[in-house]
């Protein structure tokens, strides 16, 4: 019997795998566990159901062209072929395709990638630009095939004739279509400034409109430091940008429309203000007239005195208060100044000698008490009608002094 090596029977069971036409292009469902995408881009992961499990890989190559994020727990239906690893001497799934189980691949990428922009707050209104009024320049990401780029030319041509239109043509589908529309939006931001963006294309299916609901385009959307608005699809058709935008439009018509002004409309609305102001100046002058009529029609206009005839009665009366003021103020301070003379007249030490009162004087002093004396002081006494000298010769004192 012959002795084979462990390498030996591994590749003749690898052989008899990659021989079976049936595991060479097989579709399998299975539950993804343990899923894991390294740097170089492959992935690897299991696939189970209830009575077994299946290690998988999925190379880069095939990795990115994946829609959506596979996670642990999702049905998926995996096609590719059934080989063995021969160093492990384990067979495995070599994954070149797969789908989820349910939702289409592409709607549950729409939502994963909506949930994930959403969480980091791009689709927040705090972020929206407000529109610029009066645009000069009007840049345009979309292709420069295709009626999109007309129907823009068209309707902003017709509102708004002065503005101009600058084309950034891009492919608007396919895989090199989210990078070229995203690079456009960076060059009007840094190279080639215009007051507003529109970024769109015309309707399709969800795959040809999937360029705009990439993350690169989301995210140049975003950080756009001109107000972008998107024009994808038809009313019906919702894509990323849509969110993202500072202004959805419907259809690329519409969004012209709201990029630009109607200049008919803005004559017709200058005309109406026009007509107001001519009316309101009318008014404002018949307003006038009426009020000089009724200022020529008053007396004093007849007669100019009547003017100052109010104001010369006014002053007559004044004056007139002001004398009788003045007359008694008067008499008010000579009846004050008669009871202050009156107060000093009796105050008047002169007048008190008169009425019986001396005064006594001892060595040119006043006195006014008997204890002050003695027997032997000489005096000089002060009466009303002159002054005398004495002599003190006795004392007598008096009870309660």
């Amino acid at each position: 019997m012959t002795v084979h090596s462990v390498s030996d029977v591994t590749r003749y069971i690898k052989g008899l795998f990659e021989g079976e036409a049936i595991l060479s292009d097989i579709l399998i469902r299975g539950e993804v566990s343990n899923f894991k995408r390294y740097p170089s881009g492959h992935c690897y992961f299991t696939l189970k159901d209830a009575g077994a499990s299946m290690k998988c890989v999925m190379f880069n190559g095939y990795a990115r062209n994946l829609r959506f994020t596979p996670e642990n727990g999702m049905q998926v239906i995996t096609g590719g072929s059934v080989s063995v690893y021969e160093r492990d001497g384990a067979y495995q799934l070599y994954v070149n395709s797969m789908t989820p189980e349910g939702a289409g691949a592409l709607a549950l990428a729409f939502e994963q990638i909506k949930e994930k922009l959403y969480a980091e707050g791009l689709f927040d209104e705090v972020h929206k630009q407000p529109l610029p009024r009066f645009p000069r320049r009007l840049g345009i990401v979309t292709s420069s095939a295709g009626a999109v780029l007309r129907d823009i030319h068209n309707v902003a041509k017709r509102r708004w004739p002065s503005v101009q239109l600058i084309l950034h043509p891009v492919l608007v589908q396919g895989a090199e279509a989210a990078g070229q529309i995203a690079a456009a939006i960076r060059f009007f931001n840094e190279k080639y400034p215009v007051d507003v963006l529109i970024v769109g294309r015309g309707g399709g299916s969800a795959e040809d409109l999937w360029a705009f609901n990439e993350e690169p385009v989301v995210r140049a959307i975003y950080d756009s430091k001109i107000p972008v608005i998107s024009a994808v699809g038809h009313e019906t058709d919702t894509t990323l940008a849509d969110f993202v935008s500072d202004r959805r439009a419907a259809t690329p018509s519409q969004a012209a429309e709201f990029a630009v002004p109607d200049a008919a409309e803005l004559r017709q609305y200058a005309a109406g203000l026009l007509v107001r102001l001519h009316a309101g100046r009318r008014r404002r002058m018949e307003q006038r007239r009426e009020q000089l009529k009724a200022l020529i029609d008053r007396p004093w206009r007849r007669n100019p005195k009547l003017l100052l005839a109010s104001a010369m009665q006014r002053t007559d009366r004044t004056v007139e208060r002001l004398h009788r003021a003045a007359q008694t103020e008067r008499t008010n301070a000579r009846h004050r100044l008669e009871l202050v003379l009156k107060r000093l007249e009796l105050l008047n030490p002169v007048q008190m000698l008169y009425r019986g009162f001396s005064v006594v004087e001892k060595d040119g002093k006043t006195i006014t008490r008997s204890k002050a004396l003695a027997v032997g002081d000489h005096l000089n006494i002060t009466f009303a009608d002159g002054k005398i000298s004495a002599v003190v010769e006795a004392k007598e004192k008096q009870h309660g002094a």
